[in-house]
């Protein structure tokens, strides 16, 4: 039996996860569903020893690296991210492979199947020190990709929406939105707002919440939300977007810059 811990804050990611691993077919028992670093670290304290640690990056209360800054694992790591920037950071930290999300089923037991490889010779760290070392030599830059349409499935089949025609992204209960300049709402493929963000120019679009993604070209202004936050204004509805407080410093740089 394979004890794998998922660290996951977005519960379709964890899902599909979930999913994925049922559908490898080997004896896996996942023996617990972390959200936040601090539920993580509080298992982690208390249960050291699993066989394998798959998680995301950016979480509920911060970053997955504090869980290793503070905590021992000795375990390898399959990471799941939206974001690129990071992945020095996770072979340095017992990583095995960099799934940068959305990824697809044989992209994951790619993975899983490198993990399994690993077990057997108890080599690991090796293997990640060797990945690290050649991503430096190469001097790896990943290129981010900036996607112009996007494909709305409908009862006749499908259509294409221009990313410059989007106003702001949201998340509701699970389903990622589109809503357009003049008010209407399209329903995106994507599981997660992460999946959706991470194929956008960030120059043009920018993440103000766990909720809303706002393009740049169709804010149409501010309100003071409290001390330190503020409303959004978009093209397309009367609605409000709230900018989180912890968002609110670097909206409001980024919707000054060119």
């Amino acid at each position: 039996m394979i004890r794998v811990v998922l660290v996951e804050d977005e519960l379709p990611a964890r899902n599909k996860i979930k999913r994925f691993l049922n559908d490898l077919g080997d004896s896996i028992e996942i023996i617990e569903e972390c959200d936040s670093v601090e539920f993580a670290l509080a298992f982690f304290e208390k249960n050291p020893k699993v066989d394998l640690l798959i998680s995301d990056i950016e979480l509920l209360d911060g970053n997955a690296f504090q869980i290793f800054q503070e905590v021992k694992l000795s375990c390898p790591i399959i990471f799941t991210t939206a974001y690129n920037q990071f992945w020095m950071q996770a072979f340095e930290s017992n990583g095995i492979e960099y799934l940068l999300k959305p990824f697809d089923f044989a992209r994951f037991q790619k993975a899983w199947n490198k993990f399994k490889l690993l077990a057997k010779s108890n080599d690991f760290q090796a293997e990640a020190i060797l990945r690290l070392a050649q991503l430096l030599e190469e001097k790896v830059e990943a290129k981010p990709v900036h996607k112009s349409r996007w494909i709305i499935p409908n009862a006749k089949g499908s259509y294409l929406l221009a990313s410059e025609e989007i106003s702001y992204f949201s998340a509701e209960n699970g389903v990622v939105w589109a809503h357009d300049q003049v008010g209407k709402r399209h329903l995106l493929q994507e599981a997660t707002l992460k999946e959706g963000e991470n194929q956008l120019d960030e120059a043009q679009f920018f993440r103000i919440s766990r909720s809303h993604l706002v393009h740049q070209k169709y804010v149409e202004g501010m309100e003071r939300y409290s001390k330190n936050a503020v409303s959004v204004k978009m093209k397309g509805t009367e609605k409000l977007l709230m900018c989180s407080q912890s968002a609110t410093p670097a909206f409001m740089k980024w919707i000054t810059t060119a």
